[in-house]
């Protein structure tokens, strides 16, 4: 069955920046258009990034935009997603996902087909 596992996530302090990782299995990676969410506690889950299949055309949140930068390795079948200049604020648990069609609203989590556990950041002030 399909696998998404995140990795990378932690505790860090303002201004540092976290690389986070997410491995797929059992499935044509280079198919699949791939996305980050996260979700804070008491809200909901919200887009911060996504990638085209090729890795050719990527897609940000607004509000993260110049710090946070997604990547892909077709071979290696994953997705990355770099963090820099955390904030309290980017504190959350984030997820990866991928989305089969690829055509939907690429910051629309219900246009996503799997899901990875998450994995947490937290980011002291």
């Amino acid at each position: 069955q399909v696998q998404l596992v995140e990795s990378g996530g932690g505790l860090v302090q303002t201004g540092d920046s976290l690389g986070l990782s997410c491995a797929a299995s059992a499935l044509t990676f280079s198919s699949y258009r791939m996305g980050w969410f996260r979700q804070a506690p008491g809200k909901e889950r919200e887009f911060v990034a996504a990638i085209s299949r090729s890795g050719g055309a990527k897609y940000y949140a607004d509000s993260l935009k110049g710090r946070f930068t997604i990547s892909r390795d077709n071979v290696k079948n994953t997705v990355s997603l770099q963090m820099n200049s955390l904030k309290p604020e980017d504190t959350a648990v984030y997820y990866c996902a991928a989305d089969e069609n690829s055509y939907g609203r690429y910051d629309r989590a219900y246009v996503y087909d799997y899901w990875g556990q998450g994995t947490q950041v937290t980011v002291s002030s």
